[in-house]
């Protein structure tokens, strides 16, 4: 099997049990948890896209990554200033 055809197999693999184990997955509390949940399937987009094309995959994964960041960010501080 060629490197393309698996790394795209792999990412479609990550993208959608990651996606199931954001969703179905332990009920932590913790954001920085939380995050990390996220990360697998925002590593499985970054593969699919790898697949197609060098550069698009970096560009959406970074893109990816500080959009999700500043969500969490926001997210922890709005719960902790309405737990105050």
């Amino acid at each position: 099997m060629d490197i393309v055809v698996s790394t795209l197999y792999l990412g479609y693999f990550l993208l959608i049990f990651g996606t199931l184990g954001v969703i179905l997955g332990p009920g932590t509390r913790d954001p920085f948890v939380r995050f990390l949940n996220v990360e697998v399937p925002t590593l499985g987009v970054m593969l699919i896209f790898l697949a197609y094309n060098h550069t698009l995959a970096l560009m959406t994964y970074i893109a990816i990554n500080s959009l999700i960041a500043l969500v969490f960010i926001r997210a922890v501080i709005r719960k902790e200033e309405l737990e105050a």
